[in-house]
């Protein structure tokens, strides 16, 4: 076993437990961030809720699924220090995720009626969007726990009009019936407005006695259009829409009444056509999943082994490196997470050297790199093998040697390969995703099925301090092209002003809260996630791979 992970107080054992203590510290931050977004808009709020006999949306989240079953959450860091002047939106006042409801895998979206009586922020819709490509690219059963007052009306111009905004969802609605996903809908709380044709054009719609309403308009804005005088439970409550209307399926008692019902529901759907990745029974990783700790560098610029990262990942330690002394600074090779047969591309973090004798950065994508990539891309394509991206990349190598050696060209084959891949692509955001590397190591832009990060990572389109002296190069060639001159206590001023915001914007929490990775993740719950979403895209089959032109 390699001298790290011996209890000696050599120079590497000294590193690997500054390593595990930073780590630590990240994790034991997320969790902390995590606890307060799960208090949603506070006790107080929380406890008005409870005052109508109605559950929390994570009470009712955690009814409704099987017990002791996996759950990934989508988007809880989603809203995360947006909207200060508007008090705030935890989780986009939505909770929303993958589990399991009587055996089955589903997505389930919960409205948190703490938060703004669960109004729409423009994260909100953006986060139910999210959810419900989940559902289509996977074929998932979609359950929806309706309790919300509708648009937050303040904001109204950044979530009613645009096409990815509030009326997209009832499209996939639309698009998901003809699909042949089921969407179950329950009406817990209030439903008004466009968001009534949710429930509606979900397969089965069910709403609670008492507290379950819903109408196009309320009974004010019914008196100050028509003049009509009406109160909202006679308007549209639960006995109006189940006997009058016929609007909804059936009414209930209450919400844990509601919740059962879904759960019977679900225990009775068919199967459909699965993709057919393969699976064995899994086998542990050869290192404890805890030994990631001490592998990631405190300073996430040193090298790093990344051959022993992906151990602590895989089944048995297991991996079938592709073409390994080829395009050393990126690792390509087969291996099975929980039992999963998975292609891996990981950034090596190491510095090697190439083919030729020369010395290349770890972490930069080269010319013969990127080559070698595609190529195995296009293999997992071939073999119906999903993809899973280990990114920590700070870009494309840059220079003359580089430009005349065709890198662009290189690396158009390796964005080439990864935008027409058909296997289902999971991303893991270990260190850097700077540049143009985000997007050749699959990137948000390039519709992973799930992507997110580990705490420490950065993304942007370079290094803080590299953006920072650039842009101030641009600011001085700006002042002496108009006669003046900086100071070099004003220009020290101004590159930390540059580097302190630049570095908030590289933060995982800035990417998560605007929804440009699914969540912020401890590095222990990665089998997890990747496990979860190959049994979510085996729901899906596959369609025909072709990556059209790509010059050789």
């Amino acid at each position: 076993m390699p001298q790290t992970y011996f209890r000696g107080m050599s120079k590497t054992d000294i590193e690997a437990n500054r390593n595990e203590d930073q780590m630590k510290l990240l994790v034991g931050e997320l969790r902390h961030k995590l606890g307060k977004i799960y208090e949603g808009g506070g006790k107080k709020a929380a406890a008005k809720q409870k005052e109508k006999g109605k559950m929390l949306a994570r009470e009712r989240v955690d009814f409704l699924r099987d017990p002791n079953t996996p759950w990934i959450e989508i988007g809880a860091f989603a809203g995360y220090d947006m909207y200060e002047a508007q008090g705030g939106c935890p989780a986009g006042g939505v909770v929303c995720g993958i589990g399991y409801v009587s055996g089955r895998q589903c997505v389930i979206v919960a409205n948190d009626a703490t938060v703004k009586a669960g109004a729409w922020f423009p994260i909100s819709g953006k986060k139910n969007l999210r959810a419900q490509e989940v559902a289509m690219e996977n074929r998932l059963p979609i359950i929806y726990l309706v309790d919300s007052a509708g648009v937050f009306l303040p904001m109204q111009d950044e979530i009613f009009p645009d096409k990815e905004h509030f009326g997209r969802i009832f499209r996939n609605n639309a698009l998901m019936s003809s699909m042949g996903i089921t969407q179950i809908a329950a009406v817990m709380g209030s439903c008004v407005a466009g968001g009534a044709y949710l429930p509606i054009m979900s397969d089965e719609a069910l709403i609670v006695e008492g507290t379950g309403s819903i109408f196009l308009a309320g009974s004010y804005l019914v008196k100050a259009a028509i003049g009509e005088e009406i109160d909202n439970e006679t308007l549209g409550g639960a006995l109006s829409q189940t006997e009058l209307s016929g609007v909804i399926d059936d009414r209930f008692p209450d919400d844990a009444s509601c919740l059962q019902r879904i759960r019977y529901i679900m225990d009775k759907l068919g199967k459909h056509e699965e993709a057919g990745f393969d699976r064995v029974s899994p086998v542990a990783p050869s290192l404890p999943a805890e030994t990631l700790y001490r592998i990631l560098p405190a300073d996430r610029s040193k090298p790093y082994d990344t051959l022993q990262l992906i151990r602590c990942l895989v089944d048995g330690g297991e991996f079938e490196q592709y073409k390994e002394g080829y395009g050393k600074t990126i690792l390509c090779g087969y291996a099975r997470v929980d039992g999963w047969a998975v292609g891996i591309v990981a950034n090596n973090r190491l510095l090697v050297k190439s083919r030729k004798g020369e010395m290349q950065f770890g972490g930069v994508i080269y010319s013969d790199s990127a080559d070698k990539a595609a190529r195995f891309i296009m293999n997992c394509n071939q073999k119906k093998i999903p993809l899973v991206f280990l990114q920590d990349v700070t870009g494309f190598m840059v220079g003359s040697r580089s430009e005349h050696g065709g890198i662009i060209k290189d690396g158009a084959k390796m964005v080439n390969a990864v935008a027409n891949s058909t296997v289902p692509k999971f991303t893991i955001i270990t260190g850097n995703s700077y540049g143009a590397g985000n997007y050749a190591m699959c990137g948000k832009a390039y519709d992973p099925r799930l992507i997110v990060s580990w705490p420490g990572s950065r993304i942007a389109v370079m290094g803080g301090e590299q953006a920072a002296k650039t842009l101030m190069q641009i600011e001085k060639a700006r002042l002496t092209a108009a006669g003046e001159t900086l100071d070099p206590e004003k220009e020290q001023e101004m590159l930390n002003q540059i580097i302190d915001r630049y570095n908030r914007q590289m933060s995982p929490y800035y990417a998560a809260s605007r929804l440009w990775v699914d969540a912020v993740i401890d590095p222990t719950e990665t089998r997890t996630w990747i496990s979860m979403g190959i049994e979510a895209a085996n729901h899906a089959p596959v369609k025909p791979f072709n990556v059209g032109v790509i010059q050789t």
